[in-house]
This record gives C-alpha cells, sequence and structure tokens, in this order.
C-alpha cells in the first residue's frame, strides 16, 4: 500500500454489503437492508439499525382537533412499511450499477477509491405510490454527506414531517446543538434565541398522552454524546461524540429516546416502555403544530408540507470532531 492510498477509502465488496474502510472508521451498507448497517468510528459502534425514512410523526392534541392524522393516515402506513426499489454505487463518480455475487467476485480486496456513493430508491407504501431517493457520498476522510430527494406525486395527502432516523444502540448522554433555544416548530419559534446548548440526557416533555415533542428548527450542527463503556488509563470515562452538520442547508432535529410510533402507540405516559435506544432524527420538512385552538382549527397554511410537491434536503455525517 502506497503513501496515496493510505488516505483513500478501501473498499470491499461484499456479496450483500459494501464495506468502506479509513482511518479509524468502518462502515458497512447492506443491500438487503437497504441503507447504512453499521458506522464504526474507534471501535465504536453508533448504529442499532440501518436509517430510517420518517414520514410521521405521534399525533399532536391539535392534529386531533383538525383531523389531520386521520387524512394523512397514509403516511403512518408508510412511515411502517417502504419497499427498496434500486440501488446504485458509484465509486469516484463511475458508476457500477449493484455489484452483488456473483458480479463481485471481479474485484479484487486491493481496491482504494476518494469517494463513494450508495444511492437507495424506495417506493412508499401509498396510493399512489412515490419514490424517495436517500444517497450516501462518503469522503476520505470519512464524512457522510446524505442527500433526500421526495418526489411529488399528485393524490398523496399532506406530509407530517419528512425525515431520516438513526437509532443507537444506547441511550446518549446528551447533546450539543448550534441553533435555536428550546422546543421549536415552523409556526413557534419567533421568541427562540440563537446559540449554541448543551442538553443532558433526552428530555421527554410530560404530557399527559404522549405526543409530538423535542423539534430543534434551524439547526447548523448537532453533536451526539455517549460515554465510552470502557476506562481510559486514567480511570477517566472517555465520551465519544458523531456529529450531524449542516451541507447546504440548517435542517430541524428531535433527540429523543423513542421513536414517533412508540409514542403514537402510548396512551399515557407511564405506558412507554423503558428507554433503551437513542432516536436521532434529521428532518428537511417539519409541519406546524398550530395552536389557535384544539377544537378544530388547521395550521397555517404556510406551514403545512405537501405531498404532491418534490422536497429535498441534505447534511454531512463528521465523525471527528
Amino acid at each position: 500500500m502506497d503513501a496515496m492510498t493510505m488516505n483513500e477509502l478501501h473498499v470491499v465488496y461484499g456479496d450483500g454489503t459494501l464495506g468502506l474502510h479509513g482511518n479509524s472508521f468502518d462502515y458497512i451498507f447492506s443491500y438487503e437492508k437497504g441503507g447504512l448497517e453499521s458506522l464504526v468510528v474507534n471501535t465504536a459502534e453508533w448504529l442499532y439499525r440501518v436509517p430510517k425514512l420518517t414520514f410521521w410523526r405521534a399525533t399532536t392534541d391539535n392534529d386531533r382537533g383538525s383531523h389531520f392524522s386521520t387524512q394523512s393516515a397514509a403516511w403512518f402506513g408508510a412511515d411502517m412499511f417502504i419497499t427498496l426499489k434500486d440501488i446504485n454505487v458509484k465509486i469516484d463518480d463511475k458508476s457500477l450499477g449493484l455489484p452483488t455475487a456473483p458480479d463481485n467476485n471481479r474485484f479484487s480486496n486491493e481496491i482504494f477509491a476518494k469517494n463513494v456513493a450508495i444511492t437507495f430508491s424506495f417506493l412508499t407504501a401509498t396510493t399512489p405510490q412515490t419514490t424517495v431517493d436517500v444517497t450516501y457520498l462518503v469522503s476520505q476522510n470519512g464524512n457522510i454527506t446524505i442527500t433526500v430527494n421526495y418526489t411529488g406525486t399528485t393524490g398523496l395527502p399532506e406530509l407530517p414531517a419528512l425525515g431520516l432516523s438513526f437509532i443507537m444502540p444506547e441511550v446518549a448522554d446528551g447533546f450539543q446543538y448550534t441553533g435555536l433555544s428550546g422546543e421549536t416548530y415552523p409556526d413557534r419559534q419567533a421568541g427562540a434565541l440563537t446559540g449554541t446548548f448543551d442538553i443532558v440526557g433526552l428530555p421527554l416533555t410530560p404530557y399527559l398522552v404522549p405526543q409530538e415533542m423535542g423539534m430543534h428548527m434551524a439547526t447548523h450542527s448537532l453533536t451526539v454524546k455517549n460515554a465510552a463503556s470502557q476506562q481510559t488509563h486514567n480511570h477517566s470515562t472517555s465520551i465519544n461524540r458523531l456529529a450531524f452538520n449542516q451541507h447546504t442547508q440548517p435542517f430541524a432535529f428531535s433527540a429523543l429516546p423513542y421513536t414517533a410510533i412508540e409514542l403514537e402507540s402510548a396512551t399515557h405516559i407511564e405506558e412507554l416502555p423503558l428507554p433503551r435506544r437513542s432516536v436521532i432524527t434529521i428532518y428537511g420538512a417539519v409541519r406546524g403544530v398550530g395552536g389557535i385552538d384544539s377544537w378544530g382549527t388547521d395550521v397555517e397554511p404556510e406551514y403545512h408540507i405537501p405531498g404532491e410537491t418534490d422536497h429535498a434536503f441534505d447534511f454531512t455525517i463528521v465523525p471527528f470532531q
């Protein structure tokens, strides 16, 4: 291995996976599961399962009053079930299609690249159906720029949200973000302050009936923090960090110990299971929450997410801060 390839991505073509390895990071993409299956940085695994497209948010009291959830219930099913339609791999901008077995046998174990892009195309479980593409562009420094492209289709109802969720193996110790203070939504952010904020744990809003909570709009960067399981030589606990940074535009995010479906399923807060994972969701579009009243007034039109319109967002995962 020469000096040039030492700083490049080592590409490993598995029968059903694509492995990308670099200096202190290892990524595995699963063709079967449709995404990034393993994200290891400095021996720490950050993923419990493959990142998941998110179309649903837990119903709010205002949603119930305006019957929004019943009108857009198709997106609940789409959030639960989705079909992987196509996969395309590019190595240094050269398209390889889908290099599964036995085609992968033509590659040696000494393949190196400056960048690798893999696009997963999904078909939603809606009527009519539409496509959503998720592209992971991995650079040789380990950064992963993720782009989500939603294709608007005539006849689809309004979306509750559009995001990508990362479920992590443990409950995070906390997170730091640069953006707006407190919990904010498209129609609830005018009073927020801009700054960098440190949050301990994954706090929940103690609603009597669990519902949508914990959104942070107009975010430039988010860093999730976990204490390493092993102790350092001086008996202090090391902290692992994984950052999500703005790429072209600020994003919204939530950091909770539950998925939207888990929140939706609980009718009282004591019905929520014990926290076991971290659910970090990066959003490109968020519906407003309203609040004019809770008896039927809809969210103002500018805070809707039309299902018939194209939507796109991107962000970058930075493994080393």
